[in-house]
Formats: C-alpha cells, structure tokens, sequence
C-alpha cells in the first residue's frame, strides 16, 4: 500500500474512532450531527476509492467494480437525504420515508455484480443471454418493492405495515448477497478470492449492523448516533479498505475456472423469477385483509410485470435458437472437415503403406525383368517363323509394359520433398495449359484460363506442382478427346490459401472418392497404371495443400488444389478472364 492509501485509511480509521468517542460521550443534535456527517464522509470515501478499480479494470472485472460503486453511490445519497432531514432541517426523519426506495434499491446492483463473476471464464457468446436473465432478476426485485412497500406508502399510507414490509425485504436482500458472496468466495482463488473475502466481510457487519439497530428499535431503545451505529460505520468504512486493497497484482494469471454452472443456475433463478408471478397474483387476490385499492395496485404491477418478463422470455428465446442454428451448422461443418480429415489419413495411410512396400519390390522385379528383356532380344536374333516372331514380340511387349509399371512404381515410391521456393501460380498454370499433349491439338478441344491479378505466392516446388498441374490437365483433355469440350483453368484466393480449379466438360469420373487411391484408373488396359493422381496427391500433402475431385451437375468434372499464401493479401482480386484456344482451327 503507498504511503497516500496509509495516509487515507488512517483518515477513514479516525472516523470510525470519532463515531466511537461521539456514541460514547455526546447526546442531542451534536451527536445526530457528527454521526451522520461522519456516516456521508465514510461512503464518499469509499465511492472514491472504488473509482480506481473502475478505470483500470477491463471487461466484466469493470462492470463489477461500476455495479458495486453504483451500490454504494446510491448508499450515499441515501445518507445524504438523512443529513439533509436531520442535520440541515434538524427534523426527524418521517416513518413514510420516498428515499427508502434507494436503501432498498442500492443493494440490487450489488447482486447483480456477482453474476459478472469476473473470476470465472466465460464464453462471451453467452454475454447477451446472461444479461437478459440479469435485467430478469433486476425486474423482479424491483417488482418486489412495488408491491411489498409502495402500496403502503401511496395507494393506502400505513407507517407500521410499511416498516415491517421493509425490514422484511431488505433482510432478504441482504442474504441473498450474502448467499452470493459465500458461494463465490468458497469457489475462488487468488486475487478474486481475497475481493469476494472483503465484500464478504463488510456485508456481514452491515447486516449486523441492520439487525441490532432493528432489535433497538422494537425496545425503544436506538437513537442516531447510538452504540448500534458503530458496527454500521466500520462496515462503511470497510468500503475504502476494498477499494485501496483491491489493486488486481500484474503476474495474476488469466481466469481458468469454467463458468458453465454460474449460467445454469442464474438462468434457473431467472426462470423460477417468471414463474413466481402467478403466486404473488393469487396473493394479490386472495391475500387475507388487504384492503381493496391495494390488491388492484398489486394485480396491476403484477400483470405488467408479467407483459415485461414474458417479452424478455421471448427474446430470449429467440436469441438461444438463434445460438442453437449456429451451433447446429457448426457442427455439421466440423462434422464435414472431419470426414475430410478422415479421408485424406486413410489415402496418406494407403499410400505410406503402398511406399513401404514397392520400395522393395520393385528392385527385385527390375532383375528378372532384365534377364527376360535380354534373352527375348536373343530369341529374336535366332530364325523364327512368322508365328514365332508374332509370339516373341507380344513377349517383349508384355515385358516393356511391365517394366514402366515398376518405373513408375519406384517412382511413386521413392517421391522425396523438392526444394521450395516463392512460386507465382498464375506463371505455373499457363506453362501448363501451353503444355498439352500434341495428338490433341486437332481435336475440337478449347482451354480457358480465368486468373485473378495480386495472387500471393506460394512456397512450393515448381517442377512437382507443373508435373500436378500437367497431369490433371492431360486427363482432362484425354476425357475430351472423343467428343471435344472445354476445359476450364482459373485461379483465386480464399481466405489465405491459393485455389486453382480445372473444370472439364468431358463425361465425369465414376467414382470422385476413389480417384487418388493407388492403381484405380478408368482407362483401358495398358493407357495407364493408376498412379499418377496418387502420385499428384501426395505431392500436394506434402506442400500442406489439399486436393479434391468433384462432379460437376452439367457434365465433367473438376479437380480442385488449395495451397497455403506464402504472404496475406493486400489488393483486392478481380478476375482477368483470358480465353485461349487449344484447338488448332
């Protein structure tokens, strides 16, 4: 503590003692006078000495600290209507008293900070809905006073039954803070918990307070200013201790414990305040001998309350199906990418599976192949009958064919990470298109290209991501090559991965989901070994991209490659459609 809070608190220490030597020693006006005084200077002080933790306070830890010091704030200009009767006018204070209302009233901001709990750490989705069952609460308190005390002090004036409605209401009020703040200090720790121990504190020797001057009152025996008032004061003065002692230490560590009960169980109070309305009704009603004028006030408050709370049930409601839509599409996404997620583990299984094993295989059937290739090339150097030699160059051609396979298996086997470097996609997408196979060119085949401008690079290896780009390019125009189409080649960015997108016109893949598993292909027999997509596959997982294949609804299908921004995007893209024809005319 600084040597200016020593300096204050000794200060606030000498009050207590004035009040203490004043209850002691004086009687009459200058006893009501110093007590009351010394009372108003007590809460400024601790109005004062809140203000700090207000302006340096964030989040819910400041709407705590601003619903406390509104507590307190309303305390003192209850005082100062005391100060005002009793001191200025040096009349007594009348038993049908309008600022009662803010004695009441200061205690339900105070209630209504503990359901902050700035300790806790809360989902901040949830702010709106914990604040519709917050203003719920703060109705029905104040729906309490309405029909508890202002029937007998407007509607049909009764000083005794007003006193008694009071002590009894404000008693409840009292423990429900009480309740309150038991609850979250046995629930807290650290810097939190030495707060809730404090507001704790001077809570308990303010009702204690309340209860011996209520007790005094029945035997006739408080006056102001009295011993009763001494427990009254140091609670007043236990305010500005809060407020110097609850400096918030700069290495506290961030609120860890989960706020799932505090929702649930300020929702219920919410819920159990709306359903309390219809027995207070029947009360209002049915309540003994009340006189008339004062069940129709109370019927009246009742029905309007109702209209309010049953509006604030509504939006709330609305509000909670709005958050369940959102959860619901949520989930469903998560649910989609964790397919996705499954898919892509099981093909890199596949193929880490597949690597492992034509790894070997391969090596060993390259030397009997050779063996076979040699002595085949023996074979025909001898005579042989047409027959024969028909024979002989089937052999040979099987053998070949064979031996691509294992080429293209050790390949695929042994795909090792390139060197990367910053690549521009848009340059890789048009050294491809230009790229296509020669047999084509006098097919009635069409390739466009629609590349947006300012694309971000991408940290990749150009000749692995040209070979990707090159293959899926050539299946697309061998698709084609029977019934012509268009092939169509764009690129964008979304969110901060590079898209590049082939869309053929061709007559669509069979099975999308097994396009990139190991040897499944759609050509004839000997125009392909099924390992090309395979192959574009893991090279895309490789550079932390994604791939997919998908059928179009008009026909074709289109292969899509998402690969991560080497660096943010700063200028807005628009697309540059360019139009280039593949087809020699």
């Amino acid at each position: 503590m600084s040597p200016r809070s020593k300096l204050w608190m000794l200060v606030v220490v000498c009050l207590v003692c004035l009040q203490v030597a004043a209850s002691i020693m004086l009687r009459g006006f200058a006893l009501v006078a110093i007590s009351d005084l010394t009372q108003l200077a007590l809460l400024f002080s601790g109005v004062w000495a809140m203000w700090p933790r207000v302006q340096t306070s964030l989040g819910r830890a400041r709407i705590f600290w601003m619903l406390m010091m509104l507590g307190v704030v309303l305390w003192l200009i209850y005082q100062g209507s005391w100060c005002y009767f009793e001191v200025l006018l040096r009349r007594e204070v009348p038993n049908l008293f309008a600022p009662d209302a803010l004695l009441f009233l200061h205690l339900v901001p105070m209630i209504g900070a503990l359901a902050m709990q700035p300790d806790v750490a809360q989902d901040q989705r949830k702010s709106r809905v914990g604040s519709l069952d917050f203003l719920m609460l703060l109705i029905w308190w104040l729906y309490l006073y309405l029909i508890c005390l202002l029937p007998w002090f407007y509607v049909h004036p009764d000083p005794v039954i007003y006193q008694h409605n009071l002590n009894v209401v404000y008693l409840v009020e009292k423990l429900a803070l009480l309740a309150g703040l038991i609850q979250l200090w046995s629930r807290s720790s650290g810097y939190w918990s030495r707060v809730y121990a404090h507001w704790l504190g001077c809570t308990a020797a303010y009702g204690l307070s309340s209860y011996l001057a209520n007790w005094a009152i029945e035997r006739g025996v408080y006056f102001t200013g009295s011993m009763y008032d001494i427990p009254l004061a140091a609670s007043m003065a236990w305010l500005t201790w809060i407020g110097l002692r609850s400096v918030p230490p700069a290495h506290e560590p961030a609120p860890m414990r989960s706020g799932e009960g505090y929702g649930v169980w300020v929702a219920r109070l919410g819920m159990l305040a709306v359903l309390s309305l219809p027995l207070f009704a029947v009360w209002s009603v049915f309540g003994g001998a009340t006189p008339q004028p004062v069940r129709t006030f109370r019927l009246v408050v009742t029905l309007a309350t109702t209209l309010v709370l049953g509006v604030l049930v509504f939006w709330k409601q609305h509000m909670l199906d709005r958050e369940l839509l959102r959860l619901l599409q949520a989930s469903q996404e998560a649910f989609q990418d964790l397919q996705r997620l499954q898919a892509q583990l099981v093909q890199a299984e596949k193929l880490a599976a597949l690597g492992q094993l034509v790894g070997g295989a391969a090596h060993e059937l390259n030397n009997p192949l050779t063996a076979m290739l040699g002595y085949s090339e023996l074979l025909a150097a001898t005579v042989l009958s047409s027959e024969q030699r028909s024979w002989l160059q089937k052999i040979e051609q099987q053998i070949r064919r064979t031996r691509s396979l294992v080429s293209s298996l050790l390949s695929f086997a042994m795909q090792a990470p390139g060197e990367k470097a910053p690549l521009d996609i848009n340059a890789l997408v048009q050294t491809a298109v230009k790229l296509y196979p020669p047999q084509l060119h006098g097919a009635a085949i069409e390739v466009r290209t629609t590349l947006a401008s300012n694309l971000p690079r991408v940290l990749a290896d150009s000749n692995q991501l040209l070979q990707v780009c090159l293959h899926i390019t050539n299946n697309a125009l061998h698709a084609m090559a029977e019934n012509g189409g268009v092939l169509d080649v764009s690129t964008r960015a979304k969110d901060d991965a590079i898209v590049i997108e082939f869309s053929d016109r061709g007559p669509g893949v069979k099975d999308p989901k097994r396009v990139f598993d190991p040897f499944y292909t759609t050509r004839p027999v000997g125009q392909g070994a099924g390992l090309g997509l395979s192959v574009c596959y893991g090279i895309i997982q490789e550079h932390k991209g994604r791939i997919v294949c998908e059928n179009r609804p008009q026909g074709g299908a289109t292969f899509r490659i998402e690969l991560p921004a080497l660096e943010p995007q700063t200028s807005p893209l628009s697309p540059q459609p360019e139009r280039k024809p593949a087809a020699a005319q």
